[in-house]
């Protein structure tokens, strides 16, 4: 093999710099001292240039033998390939991967080979006018316009928690390497019944005849290739079973699939998964049911590691994903505006027992319909069904991210619907039949949302079937209770936004724009009117902050006040709904959004948060006629006999217990206790049995109607090892008590009420060696009334 990979130049009217290839070209000019770091300030806008024009990569390479293939992939997006002048590939989908014979174009001894990038403002505009109809985008959330009419990802182009620079690259292979035969693609199946598992191996190649060796899980059996395939049945017995996390282990067995000098392997998880859609008294149900267990799916939404593919990397990923499992998540959605994510990526789902929902890459437009676009779908949807499907955490392919929606957003749409309808309809089939030709018994669901297949409803307001993204609540203004007035069967998108720490503003805002109407702070919130709502939400929970770092703080414990609000009552509905993936884990640049994450994987209030109400058994709070009602929930898959105790709390801090009941909790959440608190108390609560313990509290009123005590929270740091420990005590009942550090590090719980006469100990890791931290103190106390206030 040779590769391809490494030093480049690139070129354009006037710039020559080097080019580090994986990489993107905005990468490079930043590191390159050409332009200034994109995410600072307000630099964004100064480089949308840099997509308006043509680019050219290139390098000189060596070789002794001229019968040789290349093969590139994520190839982004408008690029033609030419080998000493000669064009070899033109490219226009970055999701497709590529073999190329060279055989005619390369040479012994010093070779060129080139990458022109093309204009993709130009051509996508060239593509739309020539449309028979115009083919609608969603321009509020893409300042460059016409994504849609480009194979690459939908969010290069803005949205609504994205800078907007469509950047160009190569984020893949590239390299050379031998012709002969070779084993095109493996199509991996499985089946299972009480003590066994059989997995079915269809190895497909053009080398008619030839011998293919399998063996996995010490199973071996040999095939001949027919009609271009080699297929063999391998029995396991008493298999050792993938669970997602949380229910079980995930064992991974290596299949390997030899033919001649050519070698396949991929990693097994053998489980049984299945959506469970059953028709019932309320509408259509919606689960996953793994290894025969029905699953709560707990988790969020996944979108790039970083706006820049070029920084896009294994290690920074695994942390993001490692702090998902951290947060008792078991579900990741790899949504529709981003892109198929690397190979690695699903084999760290894989490891973690994180389930995926993968989107394919369609998101809030409306697509061409023309036969070209469509052979061209049809071809992406194959290739990647082939890499991906064999991966135990392939739990469902979706079609596309709220096109089903979009048939309603614009004038056009809603002025000739049966047309635009009707193109649709072309494309969802398009990806289905696709999907099923490439990997027959794949798990399909038509859109997300979606009431159903061949049902077009209203699955944002309407909870009684499929899945549900609910955006009332942030998008309309309403208030956290609404969360409560529906009862989905799985939410699939729901989120309030909130800003990034202060560890995060800092890298792109200097302190002198440190407020919420800078033209800097508000260039890093790309949500219409994000900010004002921040606020305006804020005015109807809690008193004012003090100053921006303490808005900072309390637009955090918002947005965690307002998720657990929605997580928490769903729950509580099991069976009815069996599954939250909140929007979204993670940010692409650092900005206002609705991630749990910052840019860069710090814990935002809201992630500290979900650890706890994800928790395998937990209690709820839910208000109801006459009090609350505390429902016991258990995702464990096993019964739990629990205790659950309630208190009623005054703002100094002391309780009175209400009652306390023991219940046997499995499948089925059940109401434990039925409580009232006085006017001027709050409620707390615990649980405990079975080696599963915790606590909550419950405020009935909008916090700002408590009339807090002064908490005089005090601290004590003692090094353990590589961390510090910080003991927290208070001095009455202290609120949503977060810790930050002044270096990079995870807090062990943050975002906790802390009760007098009961210290909390925090464990802080440093994510490198270094100086001890300094800590600061927040509680909802000193950031609404200041520190000094008594």
């Amino acid at each position: 093999m040779l590769n391809l990979a490494g030093d480049w130049v690139l070129s354009s009217e006037g710039h020559d710099i080097p080019f580090t290839l994986p990489g993107d070209g905005i990468d490079a000019l930043h590191q390159a001292g050409v332009i200034p770091d994109p995410y600072f300030g307000r630099n964004e806008y100064g480089l949308r240039w840099i997509s308006d024009r043509t680019w050219v990569a290139r390098r000189s390479f060596t070789t002794t033998r001229t019968d040789l293939v290349l093969v590139a992939s994520m190839l982004d997006c408008l690029v033609t390939v030419a080998v000493n002048g000669q064009t070899v590939l033109v490219s226009d989908n970055m999701f497709l991967s590529h073999r190329v014979d060279l055989s005619g174009a390369l040479r012994q001894g010093e070779n060129e080979i080139t990458l022109t990038f093309g204009n993709v403002v130009t051509e996508g505009q060239r593509r739309q006018d020539a449309q028979r109809y115009f083919v609608p985008f969603s321009a509020n959330n893409t300042p460059i316009h016409n994504g849609n009419m480009l194979r690459k990802p939908s969010c290069d182009f803005g949205w609504d928690w994205n800078i907007a620079l469509a950047p160009f690259g190569v984020y893949g292979d590239l390299y050379l390497e031998e012709a002969g035969p070779r084993i095109d693609h493996l199509v991996i199946a499985q089946t299972h019944e009480p003590g066994k598992a059989t997995v079915t191996v269809a190895a497909h190649s053009e080398a008619e005849g030839a011998e293919v060796s399998f063996v996995l899980c010490g199973v071996h059996a040999r095939a001949v290739v027919r009609r271009g395939v080699a297929q063999v049945a391998l029995p396991i017995d008493d298999p050792q079973l993938w669970w997602p996390a949380g229910q079980g282990a995930q064992p991974l067995h290596l299949l390997s699939v030899k033919m001649g000098a050519h070698v396949l392997t991929r990693k097994i998880g053998l489980r049984q998964m299945e959506l469970v859609t059953e028709k019932d008294a309320v509408g259509l149900g919606f689960k996953f049911r793994v290894n025969g267990r029905d699953v709560f799916a707990k988790g969020a939404n996944w979108i790039p590691q970083d706006a820049l593919s070029g920084r896009i990397n294994e290690a920074d990923t695994r942390g993001l994903l490692q702090s998902a499992v951290d947060a008792n998540m078991n579900m990741i959605r790899v949504w529709g505006g981003g892109r198929y994510e690397p190979t690695w990526f699903y084999d760290l789902c894989d490891e973690m027992g994180l389930m995926v929902w993968q989107d394919f890459m369609f998101s809030c437009h409306i697509y061409p319909a023309d036969e070209a676009f469509l052979s061209g779908v049809a071809e992406e949807v194959r290739q990647n069904a082939l890499r991906l499907h064999h991966h135990a955490c392939l739990a469902l392919w979706c079609g596309d991210n709220e096109l089903i929606g979009a048939l309603t957003w614009f004038p056009e749409t809603r002025a000739n619907r049966d047309l635009y309808l009707v193109g649709y309809d072309r494309l969802n089939r398009t990806i289905e039949t696709a999907l099923k030709a490439a990997v027959p018994g794949a798990v399909w669901w038509p859109s997300s949302p979606s009431p159903g297949p061949m049902d077009f409803g209203d699955a944002w307001h309407d909870d009684s079937k499929g899945d549900m993204h609910f955006w009332s609540v942030w998008h309309e203004g309403r208030d956290f209770d609404h969360y409560r007035d529906v009862s989905p069967r799985f939410c699939s998108e729901f989120g309030f936004q909130s800003y990034p720490s202060m560890a995060t503003i800092r890298k792109f805002a200097a302190p002198g724009d440190w407020n919420i109407a800078a033209p800097v702070m508000e260039s890093h919130q790309k949500n219409a009117g994000g900010n004002a709502r921040i606020a305006e939400t804020m005015f109807r929970y809690f008193r004012f902050p003090v100053d921006f770092e303490n808005f900072v703080y309390l637009s955090q414990v918002q947005q965690g006040l307002a998720i657990k609000t929605a997580v928490t009552h769903w729950h509580s509905l099991r069976p009815h709904c069996m599954g939250t993936l909140i929007w979204q884990l993670n940010d692409t640049w650092p900005v206002c959004s609705w991630a749990s994450l910052d840019h860069g994987g710090n814990w935002k209030l809201l992630h500290h948060m979900a650890k706890d109400f994800f928790a395998p058994v937990t209690v709820s709070a839910v208000p109801v006629a006459g009090g609350v009602e505390l429902r016991a929930i258990n995702d464990t898959g096993a019964p739990v006999n629990l205790t659950v105790v309630a208190h009623a709390v005054a703002m100094t801090g002391q309780t009175r217990e209400l009652a306390r009941a023991t219940i046997e909790v499995a499948g089925q959440a059940l109401p434990a206790l039925c409580v009232t608190v006085e006017d001027h108390e709050i409620l707390a609560f615990t649980w405990a049995g079975d080696g599963h313990q915790g606590g909550d509290t419950f405020a009935p009123k909008p916090y700002k109607s408590y009339d807090l005590l002064p908490p005089r929270l005090t601290q004590k740091v003692k090094t353990v090892g590589q961390a510090y420990e910080i003991t927290v005590e208070t001095q009455s009942l202290a609120l949503f008590v977060a810790l930050e550090a002044d270096q990079p590090g995870r807090f062990s719980d943050n975002a906790f009420t802390l009760f007098p006469g009961h210290p909390a100990r925090i464990t802080f890791t440093p994510d490198h060696p270094g100086p001890e931290p300094r800590f600061t103190l927040r509680d909802l106390y000193s950031a609404t009334y200041g520190k000094d206030a008594t």
